[in-house]
């Protein structure tokens, strides 16, 4: 019988390809953010219009409270967000037949022309910025940010890190 092979010892990432990627990925962020304002113009102004208009086009009627929670940020900076889109007739606030106070945010008519819009910019973006990558490159890019992602979702995994730091 032949001995096995040693596993090979998992690298720390600690300043090497881990990081690498969330320094990569934080650089796609700011690079994205710079594109959408070039290709979507006033109609799109922010991210934050663009990612609850596109959400409630997908998702369907939501609360201000609930659109919070999915995006990690205050309920008040969501309220914002919403009331501006009010006034541009992008959204409406509906009654919500599990909440007397906490109305439904809905998308109109013309914010769902207006998501449809955008789609159809990216999609036609996105043929040209990916010519070069494959299904197969995409699909393992994909599959690698999601477990990052996830890792962090994962609070006991970094707040463990802060707990030992601060006993020292």
């Amino acid at each position: 019988m032949r001995p096995r092979a040693p596993r090979k010892l998992r690298k720390p990432h600690v300043r090497g390809e881990l990081r690498a990627v969330v320094d990569e990925t934080i650089a796609l962020f700011h690079r994205l953010r710079w594109v959408a304002e070039q290709i979507y113009g006033d109609e799109g102004r922010s991210t934050a219009r663009r990612g609850i208009l596109r959400g409630l086009v997908r998702y369907g009627a939501q609360t201000v409270p609930a659109l919070a929670r999915t995006r990690s940020v205050t309920r008040q900076h969501v309220q914002e967000v919403v009331t501006a889109l009010v006034a541009d007739r992008l959204v409406e606030l509906i009654p919500n037949p599990r909440h007397r106070r906490s109305r439904l945010v809905r998308a109109t008519a013309r914010g769902q022309a207006l998501v449809l819009r955008m789609d159809d910019t990216d999609d036609r973006v996105l043929i040209a910025v990916g010519t070069d990558l494959s299904t197969r490159e995409l699909e393992i890019t994909a599959r690698t940010l999601e477990t990052v992602r996830k890792g962090f979702e994962l609070g006991t995994r970094w707040r463990r890190v802060l707990a030992t730091a601060q006993l020292r």
